[in-house]
């Protein structure tokens, strides 16, 4: 019997080693990875940038605490804010730690306004995180269920709903912030409407709301822009990510501008092992890869091939309700839930996800290329076309 906690239903396989998009079993097996360790692994398994980073990183230091000065989080700090168009940074260790610095800061800024019990705008079908108040952010019911009492302070609204924000802004002056992921993924790559979204940032600036996104999963390339807000020409006060910016080292974000920026000070929060060089570190190799690598079209364009590879394929037509998504964070949902083609998807030698019941989670890694990417998509159609 295992000594681990059984909080995971694992399949029946051990990775030894992988290679670009490809992973290989401790029985030498090769599988194409379309999920990218829940979008994580954005430039793929033992990419030379991330192995060379480490390998320099640890000959010289891992850790050293935020008690000092770290050049690699200063020097990543300033690149993220360049790309992000933010002015400051607070660095964790997962996305969860990144949302929790965000309703951290939201929390704060509200009591500097004389609220005393500041609300959070969060959206049904969302999900933030596992921590207690990121758990409470989150909207899915199944995944609260046992950890009650929850976290007070969040407001829950109906997703592309103009409306219910107005009503909330109305019925609520202890609102201090709206927390939305532009693309929803673990609610089943549900696309927030652009116009929802630039409607949810106009009642942000004319309530004195903080408008902050969630690209814990949509950032560092995955939707064809850095971040997805700015493939929308939205601009946010608060944006958090994590996932793809360690490429597999934990690392987490949160990048603020304007009265946002300077709400956290010193003592208000803190991360032991936050920012440490080897994180940083490889966070830069991650940036430098992504942007010298044209990864954010390439996400694009084989986003792009593999929809249009499922929607050229008339023999899984009738099962298939909707195909989803940006860049490389596509969704492909069907007429019944089918979290039963995970392990034949595994026999066919294919890496999938499934969210939501009925949909099928593809992220895999920016680095793919044409071939790749035109593979994984006729494996999907196979399996669906096998799918009763």
């Amino acid at each position: 019997m295992s000594a681990l906690m059984q909080t995971y239903a694992r399949l029946p396989v051990t990775f030894s080693h992988g290679e670009g998009v490809y992973l290989y079993d401790t029985e030498g097996r090769r599988y194409l990875d379309g999920i990218a360790g829940i979008g994580v692994n954005a430039l793929g398994h033992a990419h030379p940038g991330v192995t060379n980073a480490i390998r320099k990183q640890a000959d010289k230091l891992v850790h050293s605490s935020n008690l000092y000065r770290i050049a690699a989080q200063e020097q990543l700090a300033a690149a993220l804010t360049q790309v992000a168009d933010m002015e400051s940074c607070f660095f964790g260790n997962s996305g969860a730690e990144a949302n929790e610095a965000a309703i951290k800061l939201a929390r704060l800024y509200g009591h500097e306004r004389g609220i005393k019990k500041p609300n959070i705008v969060v959206l049904e079908g969302a999900f933030h995180g596992r921590t207690l108040a990121t758990l409470s952010a989150t909207g899915n019911r199944k995944i609260q269920a046992g950890f009650e009492p929850l976290v007070t302070g969040f407001i829950r609204a109906p997703r592309n709903d103009v409306e219910a924000l107005r009503q909330i802004a109305a019925n609520n002056p202890d609102v201090v912030a709206f927390l939305a992921e532009p693309i929803q993924g673990e609610g089943g790559v549900k696309v927030l409407d652009s116009q929802y979204l630039q409607t949810a940032r106009q009642i942000c600036t004319e309530q004195g709301w903080l408008f902050m996104l969630d690209e814990v999963q949509t950032g560092n390339g995955r939707t064809g822009t850095y971040f997805a807000y700015q493939g929308l020409g939205l601009m946010p006060d608060v944006v958090t990510t994590a996932k793809g910016l360690g490429n597999g080292v934990p690392i987490g974000a949160c990048l603020a501008r304007g009265e946002a920026a300077r709400v956290l000070g010193t003592g208000q929060h803190g991360s032991t092992f936050g920012g440490n060089p080897l994180a940083c570190a490889v966070g830069l190799a991650v940036l430098d890869a992504i942007a010298t690598q044209q990864l954010c079209a390439n996400a694009t364009a084989m986003g792009q091939l593999i929809t249009d590879t499922l929607r050229a394929d008339n023999s899984i037509a009738g099962q298939i309700t909707e195909i989803r998504g940006k860049g490389l964070m596509l969704g492909i949902e069907l007429y019944k839930d089918c979290g039963e083609l995970v392990q034949p998807a595994l026999d066919a030698g294919l890496l999938i996800n499934v969210a939501a019941g009925n949909t099928i989670r593809l992220l895999p890694p920016l680095v793919i290329n044409a071939g790749e990417a035109r593979d994984l998509a006729l494996g999907v159609a196979d399996l669906i076309r096998k799918f009763n």
